[in-house]
């Protein structure tokens, strides 16, 4: 790059739509300890001025941003997308520790949320669950060095460069179907 973009100084807000804004309230206000602390209701879409009815609200997390949904009045939840398998698309919150995490996972299944892991993947450990509107969420803590974390850094541009040919050179050879999520995938 010659120039810089602006300094992008962290997340303010994921938004997503749910089904029902108090069903979605109940779960991240009760359930995960998130404060709901704003709410906008409008008939008007303000960036494209198109007549839509809804309300949007906003969770704040411990470091200021925010879990926000859009509830559109009609009891329809946001659909999966058929090309994309359920783990891919998801949320990640960052927790404090592994006790946390463990107390979170024993929270959640003592609510009837069934939860995946606690999974290892060497520089986080992770737990997965799904909302009540589908959406699949990560609480994540980070177990690895500020060593280990500065080498894969510098290695990241050289890992995609390497995938990127991998990829290519697969596609060009044909693609064959994922046996667990049945979607085209690149010959091994």
């Amino acid at each position: 790059m010659t120039h810089s973009f602006v300094p992008i100084r962290g997340l303010h807000h994921y938004a997503y739509r749910c089904r029902d804004c108090e069903e979605t309230r109940a779960f991240y206000e009760g359930v995960l300890g998130l404060p709901l602390v704003h709410v906008i209701r409008s008939d008007v879409v303000p960036s494209t001025g198109e007549h839509c009815p809804y309300v949007h609200i906003f969770f704040r997390m411990a470091d200021g941003s925010h879990l926000a949904f859009f509830d559109l009045g009609d009891n329809v939840a946001a659909e999966p997308s058929p090309n994309t398998p359920s783990w891919v698309n998801h949320i990640a919150l960052r927790v404090d520790s592994v006790e946390a995490l463990r107390a979170a996972k024993a929270r959640l299944e003592a609510t009837g949320v069934e939860v995946i892991g606690i999974t290892n993947h060497h520089i986080i450990e992770s737990i997965y669950f799904f909302d009540p509107n589908g959406i699949r969420l990560e609480l994540t803590v980070p177990t690895a060095s500020a060593e280990t974390m500065a080498g894969h850094a510098r290695e990241a541009h050289a890992a995609v460069a390497s995938w990127t040919r991998e990829k290519q050179a697969r596609l060009a050879g044909g693609a064959a179907v994922c046996d667990v999520c049945d979607l085209r995938i690149m010959d091994a």
